[in-house]
């Protein structure tokens, strides 16, 4: 089986926002139209499910959820907002790129004799240190760009307030620098990546990078199983297999923040709910595999948005974990863009929306039931025996 998903970092496109109507059905095929640069995009698709899997009689469990004290209330945040042209302006200039820079360097390079040079967002430096890391030419100019950085980007800290530290927004801006996210664009292979295609089991997989987009695709149905955006800097001292194993971590790791209502972009509250699937993805799919539930994930702040097939938002979930521990597999030896036939969606319900879905190890069974939050409402693990067959 494989996964497909689809992830936005802005507007939602075609591709994200049209529904089909849904069905049973597997993870299986990723795939997803040329992303602009603002948007971020993945799929996987499905095996048909074994409708005849009833599981109506399940009993739902009662959630363990710690109740806060309703008698302790949280002061409202301090917030304090600035305009976004103006911060970016304030960058634009190779002597305030340069003290960004040597604040990281200094943080990477500390002495364990350190004792005094440190704030709470890392490694300080006074006005002498900075100026003889950037190229400024005169204290007076330097003083200059130093003061364009601060409040925004650096603050003073010391005892005596002669000391420069990051802000939260500079330590973002200088480690995107250094990473290259702004300044690298990577492309490469096709790399083979040793899966068969989920779509039509005869063909290859393979992955191949443009412009910091790797897509993975069969060359045999042409059809591309997965879209996702991956960090320039992820390919330094990686060779080609261990470039793949890191794209997959990097993703699982994001979709698995994402199932918790966390957005991996900016930390704001991930919207979660299970609909239909885009017609830009169900007319890449096989007609017995088009019509399937999905997970819908957005965060109303930045615009970060993940579309997928339900199996992928329940892969890290503690019963899933144990289960393959206990049959003595890994959920993380198989990568999200095909991870396996054993597993199944079944579309239980529509109103309210209720998937059933199952992983079978063995002579066991695993079925998990998401509800329309994308929550788990309850597990069940079953002899396989006790599993009807499809008609």
């Amino acid at each position: 089986m494989s996964d497909v998903g689809t992830e936005d970092a802005g507007d939602a496109g075609g591709a994200t926002t049209a529904d089909a109507p849904p069905t049973d059905a597997t993870p299986q095929e990723a795939s997803v139209s040329k992303p602009s640069e603002a948007d971020e995009s993945a799929h996987s698709y499905v095996e048909p499910a074994d409708s005849a899997n009833s599981d109506s009689e399940v009993e739902l469990a009662e959630p363990e959820v710690e109740i806060a004290d309703p008698e302790i209330t949280l002061p409202d945040p301090e917030v304090e907002s600035g305009d976004p042209s103006d911060a970016f302006e304030a960058l634009g200039n190779e002597v305030r790129m340069a003290v960004l820079r040597a604040l990281v360097d200094a943080e990477s390079e500390e002495s364990d004799d350190a004792t005094d040079d440190h704030d709470v967002s890392g490694r300080t430096m006074t006005f002498s240190e900075l100026f003889e890391a950037s190229p400024a030419d005169t204290t007076a100019g330097f003083a200059y760009h130093l003061r364009q950085l601060t409040d925004s980007f650096l603050h003073k800290t010391g005892e005596e307030g002669d000391r420069y530290a990051l802000t939260y927004a500079g330590l973002q801006v200088a480690r995107a620098i250094l990473a290259g996210t702004y300044t690298e664009r990577v492309s490469f292979g096709p790399v083979p990546t040793g899966d068969p295609c989920p779509l039509c089991e005869d063909g290859a997989l393979a992955a191949t990078c443009e412009a910091n987009y790797v897509a993975v695709a069969c060359a045999d149905c042409e059809r591309t199983v997965l879209t996702l955006p991956f960090p320039p800097s992820a390919r330094r001292d990686r060779d080609p297999a261990h470039l793949l194993d890191a794209f997959d971590r990097h993703h699982r790791h994001r979709l698995s923040t994402m199932s918790d209502g966390i957005c991996p972009e900016c930390a704001a509250t991930m919207d979660a709910s299970l609909a239909r699937p885009p017609e830009s993805v169900t007319e890449r799919l096989p007609d017995a595999e088009a019509d399937r539930a999905q997970v819908r994930l957005d965060c109303a702040q930045c615009g970060c948005r993940l579309h997928c097939p339900v199996t992928l938002a329940v892969l890290e979930h503690p019963a899933v974990i144990a289960f393959f521990h206990d049959h003595q597999r890994n959920v993380r030896d198989r990568p999200i863009w095909n991870v396996g036939s054993e597993w199944r969606e079944t579309v239980v319900s529509e109103d309210p929306w209720c998937v059933r879905v199952s992983v079978a190890l063995g002579e066991e069974v695993l079925g998990l039931f998401v509800a329309g939050d994308c929550s788990v409402a309850a597990t069940r693990r079953r002899d396989a025996s006790e599993v009807r067959p499809a008609s």
